[in-house]
């Protein structure tokens, strides 16, 4: 089966896309193309889904680059392949050519920059902590550092769970209405005491506050469509032991 990559017309002509799990070699659980390294899938079959990846991106496996996710706010600025192990950070930035900078998600945003005019792009894994505690904002602080002009970055969320698949218990609302009492609107009522969170209405919020260009959300729900997307949620839901992670790339 071939790949199946999703892309927006806002980050053409810099090559993009938010791959679905469709055309991997990954099998149960994992069935599709799993690009997760942490995962307890077979690490010659993830390194092989990888390689398909690295292809479609027209780069080496070598430079398609990633971090070690831990839902912070930090971004690592990319210069050239990891030496070593992958650092710990939830962003990555770069203006150096041939090096498709990667992000794995399962639910959370995968959030994919460009500046078109000062060739300057970057990846950012935005769950709730993290958006949160600022890796958007942050995301866009370093690709300032490498000469982007703000009013000039788009930036696209890919595939992440949505608004009507995400119920949360009120102790989340809380630690949203400590940082500003207008996050109430990103809230709908459950059932219960239950509430639904919409993540990427509140990424593109934050997005266009911290001034933005232009940022867009594919409006793909990972949860929903278990035959294009892995999550974490439904494998939780499920009892499954593992799930499988999707991966997002951009390079210049």
């Amino acid at each position: 089966m071939t790949l199946e990559i999703l892309t927006s017309e806002l980050l053409n002509p810099i090559q993009h896309g938010f791959f679905t799990r469709r055309g991997g070699a990954s099998s149960g659980v994992f069935a599709g193309l799993n690009c997760g390294q942490g995962s307890s899938d077979q690490s010659e079959i993830v390194a092989l889904n990888r390689g398909r990846v690295a292809e479609a991106m027209g780069v080496t496996p070598e430079a398609l680059i990633g971090v070690h996710q831990i839902h912070s706010a930090d971004v690592h600025v990319v210069t050239g392949p990891h030496a070593d192990a992958r650092p710990e950070a939830d962003a990555l930035v770069t203006s150096t050519p041939g090096l498709a900078l990667t992000i794995l998600t399962a639910d959370c945003q995968p959030v994919l920059f460009a500046d078109h005019k000062a060739r300057v792009i970057g990846a950012a894994h935005a769950g709730w902590r993290g958006a949160l505690d600022g890796v958007l904002e942050a995301t866009l602080d370093a690709m300032e550092d490498l000469g982007a002009n703000r009013a000039d970055i788009v930036a696209v969320i890919g595939p992440t769970i949505s608004q009507r698949a995400y119920e949360v218990g009120p102790e989340f609302l809380d630690d949203f209405l400590a940082d500003s009492p207008d996050n109430v609107r990103f809230f709908a009522n459950g059932n219960g005491d239950r509430l639904l969170f919409d993540l990427p209405a509140y990424g593109l919020e934050r997005l266009r506050s911290a001034g933005i260009g232009e940022a867009v959300w594919t409006r793909h729900c990972t949860y929903s469509d278990p035959d294009r997307f892995y999550s974490y949620r439904r494998s939780t839901h499920a009892g499954e032991a593992d799930y499988g992670r999707l991966i997002s790339a951009i390079r210049l």
